[in-house]
């Protein structure tokens, strides 16, 4: 019985085949050959697929991405209404003596201007903006720029700060009125036509354009923004231009009576002045009946 187990023990098993075995033959080498050919097939396709992204990435890539998050064709790069040569009124008196002391004092600029802000300060008949445009597509046309008036009341009579003496400024590239029933930009050589009937201003990506902006107003007080029509990928997009600091535009006529009278002090600052006087050094003072 010993020697019965041992030869039992001894006897070998056949091994099964191995996968490698299997696919010595013409079958196994066959499927190999596929194997490769579907690895250099599909890198092929990737690197295809990724060349043509690429480029497609390139050429139009970023415009997708702007638009699909919102993204303006147009982006204010800087808006600016200029103070320094313009008479500008008040809606109402500055009477807090803190204030007093600023306006009349050698406070900074900044602080008297602070003042005059919370007083609702507009230039007198004329604002004389600047307003910088950046191309935010690699291709967009603005076909229309337009003041849209946010406000309207009666002249400003709070007080008048006399900034300069009387005589004109250089002309401005643009200007519209809002005392017309659609106001609109004209340019100074073709006063009767807008501006953008007949031109437009075409910008790339980053590409900059400066605009100056002449918004008169003498029949009323008025309170305003700018409304941007651009066309970027034969879609038209719309664009609100708000004032500094996200206030609105603002530009008044000219009262009859003022609470107050300033103008420019030797001393920095503004000093106090009599109506008769503000009549003698201010144009369109003099315009007003009773001056």
């Amino acid at each position: 019985m010993a020697r019965a187990r041992q030869n039992r023990r001894a006897k070998p098993r056949r091994a099964a085949p191995t996968p490698r075995a299997e696919q010595a033959g013409p079958a196994g080498r066959w499927t190999a050959m596929r194997t490769w050919l579907a690895g250099v097939l599909s890198a092929v396709i990737i690197t295809a697929i990724g060349v043509v992204f690429t480029s497609w990435f390139n050429a139009r890539g970023p415009d997708t991405v702007d638009r699909i998050s919102g993204e303006p064709p147009i982006k204010v790069g800087h808006v600016a209404v200029d103070h320094s040569a313009q008479d500008t009124a008040l809606r109402e008196p500055v009477t807090d003596p803190g204030e007093r002391a600023i306006l009349l004092g050698n406070a900074s600029g900044a602080r008297a201007d602070a003042v005059m802000a919370r007083h609702d300060r507009a230039p007198l008949e004329r604002a004389d903006a600047t307003v910088v445009l950046v191309g935010n597509r690699s291709s967009v046309r603005v076909i229309d720029i337009k003041p849209r008036v946010l406000t309207r009341a009666p002249v400003s009579d709070g007080a008048v700060l006399i900034s300069t003496p009387a005589g004109e400024v250089d002309t401005v590239e643009l200007s519209a009125d809002l005392d017309e029933p659609a106001p609109r930009f004209t340019a100074a050589e073709d006063p009767g036509t807008s501006y953008f009937r007949t031109k437009q201003i075409d910008l790339k990506r980053g590409e900059k354009i400066t605009l100056s902006l002449s918004v008169k107003g003498t029949a009323a007080y008025y309170e305003f923004d700018l409304q941007v029509t651009a066309l970027a990928e034969d879609r038209t997009e719309q664009l609100t231009i708000e004032g500094p600091g996200g206030s609105p535009f603002r530009v008044t006529g000219t009262a009859e009576a003022y609470r107050a009278y300033y103008t420019v002090s030797p001393l920095r600052g503004w000093q106090p002045i009599s109506r008769g006087e503000a009549c003698v050094i201010e144009r369109k003072i003099q315009q007003i009946k009773g001056c």
